[in-house]
């Protein structure tokens, strides 16, 4: 499976924030994650291993008792079961990939993906 870039395809998921999973495989799903700036992703947790990649912008991420303050190029780690949240302070692109595969973010697919 391909993904092309391209600004189609992104669907909202919270005020502020779209998402677009570029590719996935049995194991692991990769997503594209906007954030306007402001935006609040609220404290959760789930099951899955996430790890992330900040493309552009600032983001104020926590995980568990930890907060950082992220600018491009920091990249981060969530273990499955702890809880995490994240505020945009700029616009911003995160790239992120989940294992095992979120079956639940496979309706985010991008149809323009190839093969």
């Amino acid at each position: 499976m391909f993904s092309l870039p391209s600004d189609s395809g992104f669907a909202p998921v919270l005020r502020g924030i779209t998402i677009k999973t570029l590719v996935h495989g049995a194991a692991t799903l990769l997503t594209e994650f906007r954030l306007e700036r402001g935006s609040l992703l609220p404290p959760h947790s789930h099951p899955h291993e996430q790890t992330g990649y900040l493309v552009s912008g600032r983001l104020r991420l926590r995980i568990g008792g930890k907060a950082l303050e992220l600018a491009p190029g920091a990249a981060w780690c969530v273990p499955p079961g702890v809880e995490h949240r994240a505020e945009a302070l700029e616009d911003s692109v995160a790239v992120e990939v989940f294992s095992p595969c979120r079956a639940d973010y496979l309706q985010y697919l991008d149809r323009e993906a190839v093969g």
